[in-house]
């Protein structure tokens, strides 16, 4: 029964989650209007709204226009639900599992932003490090070598919710400060930006939850995922012949071999490291003790 009521309340909280994905990158309020469909714009009955239900019945169109509704919207729904049964079944019935829903929820708003439109909002990550800094003061990040240093050289209690503080403002420094450091050599190295602001800041956000732990291991996590991931899809749009037209206009007029220079225009598509961080945050919540485990049996 509880794991019930954790998912339907999952799945209730995607359908918002959905409402700031849409909404918040084009600067529209959350609160209102009341959803609608995004083609005929008629507002959608409280029966057509019931989360993945609603879209299975309609088959995924409106009811009105018949316009097809994006899969994205019961796939949240349902991911939301799931995640969230997840942090109840790792964390029990507390204040810490409060902590990681509330973190999933932020999370998955980043990650299918960034996927859909290649944004990180700052109003989702200044409102995200803002609940950060408020759980720390009650659930801080389980640094213990952190709280250590911060207790001897302020004379402390670990206890002390000033420490939880201390603890999140460390993680949210050292998360960005390590990738805007990458960014830096990245563009020096390059001659051009590898990834936003955005990122720099959605890192932050995560270290005001994570802790530097969290924060270095979903910075390991998702540039794991996006290097293993980013070449799979740069090889694909190679071999499925991604931009061939203009690969055999530009090898016409003596730019190089077509074969080169589609390799070149794949290796240039942008990928949403956004979106590989917020996976690797998820795991890093989830999986935090297998990870450990492993990368010690690995250092061994």
């Amino acid at each position: 029964m509880v794991i019930a009521i954790f998912f339907l309340f999952g799945l209730v909280i995607g359908s918002f989650l959905n409402v700031c994905i849409a909404r918040i990158p084009e600067e529209v309020s959350i609160v209102s209007p009341r959803s609608r469909c995004p083609q005929c714009h008629q507002p959608i009955k409280s029966y057509d709204n019931i989360p993945v239900v609603s879209w299975l019945l309609l088959g995924g169109k409106c009811r009105n226009c018949k316009a097809r509704i994006s899969a994205q919207y019961p796939l949240v729904e349902l991911l939301t639900g799931l995640l969230f049964v997840a942090c109840y079944l790792s964390f029990g019935l507390s204040l810490v599992t409060a902590k990681w829903m509330v973190f999933t929820g932020l999370i998955l708003v980043l990650t299918v932003t960034d996927l859909r439109v290649r944004l990180l909002p700052d109003a989702v990550n200044f409102f995200g490090m803002g609940l950060g800094l408020a759980f720390a003061l009650r659930v801080p990040p389980q640094d213990e070598l952190v709280q250590q240093i911060v207790c001897r050289t302020t004379s402390l209690s670990p206890a002390s919710p000033i420490v939880g503080v201390l603890d999140a403002l460390i993680g949210a420094l050292f998360g960005s400060l390590l990738l805007w450091g990458v960014a830096t050599l990245y563009k020096i190295a390059r001659k051009r930006e590898g990834m936003g602001m955005g990122d720099v800041k959605m890192i932050a956000m995560i270290g005001t939850f994570a802790g530097v732990r969290g924060v270095f291991l979903t910075i390991l996590l998702g540039s794991l995922l996006g290097s293993i991931l980013g070449l799979a899809i740069v090889s694909g749009l190679y071999f499925v012949g991604w931009k061939r037209p203009l690969a055999m206009r530009a090898s016409r007029r003596g730019l190089g071999s077509e074969r080169g220079i589609r390799w070149a225009i794949a290796s240039a598509y942008q990928l949403p490291f956004g979106t590989f961080l917020g996976i690797g945050a998820l795991l890093f919540v989830h999986f935090d003790p297998w990870i450990g485990s492993m990368f010690a049996r690995a250092l061994r």
